[in-house]
């Protein structure tokens, strides 16, 4: 059994295509904050999904990206023997993606939101905690940082909205 801090290899990585998704592609194996690598990694590759899809196809996709992720992180944390183990990222990604689906176009945006998301994925207040210690399983996993980027995404707009009301934006 690994500890939550111990990265698996590359071999790992490519023996159950739910270890590739839940580690991210490979991004969940970094050594150093996997977490905030694997939410690199969501930033990096959102434009492409916004080439390939727009609007309600991207919304859907990421509801699938969601409910596959629930079973890939399943499956590795119990191949792993940790169940949210630190290499599994694909809980960053995929609400990190739906954070940037929603955040106010530009990179000033962009950073904001990464830092919130962040911010809100380790502090992890309620209900996200609930799900953190209480649910042990895919669905915990996933959970808990869907509901960081409800925040951050909710920090967003209500900043988008008092700035377009002071006329700053």
């Amino acid at each position: 059994m690994l500890k939550k801090s111990t990265a698996p290899g590359w071999r790992f990585l490519f023996t159950h295509p739910a270890h590739f998704i839940a580690c991210g592609c490979g991004s969940g194996l970094s050594p150093w904050a996997p977490g905030t690598i694997g939410t690199l990694f969501a930033w990096a590759s959102f434009p492409l999904l916004q080439l390939l899809m727009t609007g309600t196809t991207l919304l859907a996709f990421l509801v699938l990206a969601f409910i596959i992720g629930v079973a890939a992180a399943q499956r590795t944390g119990a191949d792993l023997g940790v169940v949210d183990h630190g290499s599994i990222v694909w809980d960053e990604i995929v609400p990190f993606w739906a954070v940037l689906f929603f955040c106010p176009d530009g990179w000033a945006w962009q950073t904001a939101a990464f830092f919130l998301f962040r911010f809100f994925d380790i502090v992890k207040p309620q209900p996200a905690r609930y799900f953190d210690e209480h649910v042990k399983n895919g669905f915990g996993v996933m959970t808990d940082d869907a509901f960081a980027a409800a925040y951050t995404v909710a920090v967003l707009l209500a900043a988008q909205a008092l700035l377009s009301h002071f006329a700053l934006i």
